[in-house]
């Protein structure tokens, strides 16, 4: 049911891939939906797809059946500069070879808004300056990108999304390259953004026990299902026990993790 919070909503999509051959179905009957102020991680094992998934949703991977719908509008019908009004996207992918400070690099986020000389107006220069002050890097602001670690990159990368003033935000394994203090970071992070700005903030993840203790809901897909809900919920109905198929890794729902056997 689409309702005033909602941002992004499938209905009922297959997604997987097809050519003149053929078709690869990885996953069918998907039902989610994001609302605004939400954190939401997406877990699942190695090669389960959650990476067609996030391609999928965002527009960039055609769905094989099924209707998205993001504010109401289908994504598949949307253009390039409506898609990137209304969601923006943070890939592991490393960055291409450049000269930018972190404050140019904030500041591509406002492509959407600025002329095709990319000339920013006061508000966009406004918009940078809060998304540097939301993830708390204005002291990096001049700094050229391959002058700052691993942890701070993926920080300026979240605020290039806040430039660019979506109500969705949808990160591809953002913790992958750090270490726990700055997964832990990160995570509480996402979270701030989504209590303070109100957005959806959508990211895979295989920190699944960090994404437990801080999401306020969590997709699980398994090569059955994809099934949404709150972790609590996940938790009393047994549901992470069916993420790995492997007797060894249990979860434990006592401390609310998973533990070797």
């Amino acid at each position: 049911m689409i309702t005033s919070k909602t941002i992004l909503q499938t209905s009922k999509i297959s997604i997987g891939y097809s050519n003149k051959k053929e078709q690869t179905i990885i996953a069918s009957d998907i039902d989610i939906t994001l609302e605004r102020g939400k954190l939401i991680a997406l877990i699942g094992a190695n090669g389960v797809g959650k990476s067609t998934l996030l391609r999928t949703i965002t527009g960039i991977q055609k769905t094989i059946s099924g209707t998205i719908f993001l504010n109401e509008k289908n994504v598949h019908q949307m253009n390039a500069l409506a898609l990137a009004k209304n969601l923006s996207l943070v890939l592991t992918e490393k960055l291409p070879p450049s000269n930018l400070t972190v404050f140019e690099l904030v500041a591509l986020g406002r492509q959407p808004y600025t002329n095709w000389i990319g000339t920013l107006t006061d508000e966009d220069t406004q918009k940078v300056n809060q998304a540097l002050a939301l993830t708390q890097i204005e002291h990096l602001a001049s700094k050229k990108h391959y002058e700052i670690s691993d942890g701070q990159l993926q920080k300026v990368l979240v605020a290039r999304a806040l430039a660019q003033d979506t109500p969705l935000i949808i990160l591809d394994e953002p913790t992958t390259h750090l270490d726990l203090l700055h997964k832990v970071a990160l995570f509480k992070l996402l979270k701030k953004l989504t209590q303070e700005t109100q957005k959806c903030i959508l990211f895979s993840t295989h920190d699944i026990d960090m994404a437990i203790q801080l999401s306020d809901e969590m997709i699980i897909m398994t090569p059955e299902t994809v099934v949404q809900d709150e972790p609590c919920n996940f938790i009393s109905k047994g549901s992470f026990n069916t993420l790995f198929k492997d007797e060894h890794i249990v979860f434990d729902a006592t401390k609310g993790k998973f533990v070797i056997s």
